[in-house]
């Protein structure tokens, strides 16, 4: 657990806002092509658009099966005002689920999410030394961002704006530690089962909680809720990859067989 002032230092570091958008990544239009360039919204860095749309491309041919693709998405902080040197590069490839039947949807679901943890591991990509985290997401699952860009189209689906942001950093951290304590009891829980299959249904079922808990948040109080806020100090302290992590390193324990000596 983190102590008051680490857990302060750590929030204010991970939580800025700023009045501009990151100049790394966005841009004004050229003024060369605008007679009034100011006011206008920014537009993604010619450069970045590139590389990330190859890096897409990139990911969906190692994902290895033909799928229709409706978009590629970047969202997230720094395609906001609350970027900070700890975010990163949300880059979503949408898809369509609904071109999978219902029996070759939960094949595709657990494809997509174990091609995204092999290919991140695999990876070490930065854009300007920010990493680069890749999610296959369905186009109809509700995505509650307020800064959303489509890479394809080189456009905004949704801008995002400036906000007066009050965070209660005492609320958050009693939270925080909650939820700390719950992933631990939930680990502890779920290794105590000898079913895969079980186990896989605890760890599930309390991500399920988790995302339900953090996007209902981000609907009623957007990106700064403390809902939210929490779900980032959980990350940016290592225990939402801890729940991803143990669920790996289970299945591996009990997919495996260990061999019998005999003397």
């Amino acid at each position: 657990m983190l102590n008051f002032g680490e857990y302060l230092s750590e929030l204010k570091l991970t939580l800025q806002y700023h009045d501009e958008l990151n100049p790394k990544i966005w841009e004004l239009p050229n003024e060369r092509y605008m007679s009034d360039p100011k006011g206008q919204d920014e537009i993604m860095v010619p450069k970045v658009r590139e590389r990330l749309l190859q890096i897409a491309y990139e990911f969906i041919d190692f994902i290895g099966v033909d799928i229709i693709v409706d978009d590629v998405v970047m969202t997230g902080s720094l395609a906001n005002y609350n970027w900070s040197k700890y975010s990163d590069i949300d880059l979503h490839i949408l898809v369509d689920f609904k071109q999978f039947s219902e029996k070759e949807l939960p094949l595709y679901e657990e494809l997509f999410r174990l091609k995204k943890t092999l290919y991140n591991d695999k990876h070490n990509i930065t854009i300007f030394g920010y990493d680069v985290e890749l999610y296959v997401q369905d186009t109809s699952e509700p995505h509650t961002s307020s800064g959303e860009y489509s890479v394809l189209m080189d456009e905004w689906i949704t801008k995002p704006k400036k906000e007066d942001v009050e965070i209660d950093t005492t609320l958050i951290k009693t939270k925080s530690e909650e939820w700390m304590k719950m992933i631990d009891d939930v680990i502890n829980d779920a290794e105590d089962e000898d079913s895969l299959e079980t186990s896989k249904e605890i760890i599930n079922k309390f991500k399920d909680k988790l995302k339900k808990y953090r996007t209902r948040g981000l609907e009623d109080g957007g990106e700064f809720s403390n809902e939210n806020l929490v779900f980032k100090v959980l990350r940016r302290n290592g225990y939402i990859q801890k729940l991803f992590d143990f669920q790996t390193k289970h299945a591996d324990k009990n997919l495996s067989l260990k061999e019998r000596y005999i003397y």
